[in-house]
């Protein structure tokens, strides 16, 4: 089937550590030259929508009215279309701008919404965390990656923490943002085409390209980023394309699906 639209993942593929990949910019200008129906689309919960779409053209990538597509907006849709009142928000304070219509619930909450908050993870926030979701707080992720790029290395991602709650008070997340299958559905409907008709652009093969297959999108993996060979032959996914940056897109495109570079 014909691909029409394009979701393309931030961090690791249109910047790597705060810094534009070369021909990024000239890549999407082309994309909205031509009309081609996109989605940014991340799963960094440090930012609220707002700072988001200003970081974005700050650094001077093109920013149409409703672009932006996070796992923070996913998190609020869900909890809003859950009825959901009273939450504990586990998340940077730019990142909580977003859920200013919830009442914030520190002893009972019906929802925790866990999200990154760096270096402020110990063993008594998780024992807090553990006993709330035993006596019936729900728990939602805004995503759960493995892993994440520093500036010098890969390092452990919030799903750990996501993961080992879990496991220690038997409970199942509600993970909206990367690799959840409603995550990209969200983003494909928010451009008016069916995910059969999409292509990913992400460098995470588990949650970009694994998650965008499995919800029936075609997966293009670059090689910025978190791409690392060795974990892409581990993980068993195979990406539809590969190409070795967003800039090799539109030669990517003009042989798959006909689009001019």
């Amino acid at each position: 089937m014909k691909t029409e639209g394009l979701l393309f993942d931030l961090d690791g593929v249109l910047y790597v550590e705060g810094r534009l990949v070369p021909g990024a910019l000239e890549v999407m200008k082309a994309v909205v030259k031509k009309n081609i129906p996109f989605r940014y689309i991340t799963n960094t919960s440090t930012k609220s929508l707002d700072s988001l779409q200003r970081q974005l053209e700050e650094r001077g990538l093109p920013v149409p009215e409703g672009s932006v597509f996070s796992a923070i907006s996913a998190a609020v849709q869900w909890l809003e279309h859950n009825g959901v009142r009273r939450i504990l928000p586990l998340l940077a304070e730019d990142a909580r701008r977003d859920f200013a219509g919830f009442e914030i619930d520190e002893d009972n909450p019906e929802v925790i919404v866990l999200g990154d908050i760096g270096d402020q993870w110990n063993y008594a926030l998780l024992n807090r965390l553990f006993g709330l979701l035993i006596a019936g707080a729900k728990l939602v992720a805004v995503h759960r990656n493995r892993y994440w790029q520093t500036e010098t290395s890969l390092q452990p991602d919030l799903g750990l923490f996501v993961a080992g709650l879990e496991y220690a008070a038997d409970v199942e997340a509600v993970v909206v943002g990367k690799p959840a299958r409603q995550f990209f559905q969200a983003a494909c409907q928010g451009i008016g085409l069916e995910p059969t008709r999409v292509a990913l652009v992400g460098d995470d093969i588990e949650s970009d390209i694994g998650g965008a297959q499995q919800a029936g999108l075609q997966g293009i993996l670059v090689h910025t980023g978190k791409y690392r060979a060795e974990l892409v032959r581990r993980s068993g996914i195979r990406p539809d394309s590969e190409i070795d940056s967003v800039a090799d897109l539109p030669e990517l495109l003009a042989a798959l699906f006909g689009r001019q570079g």
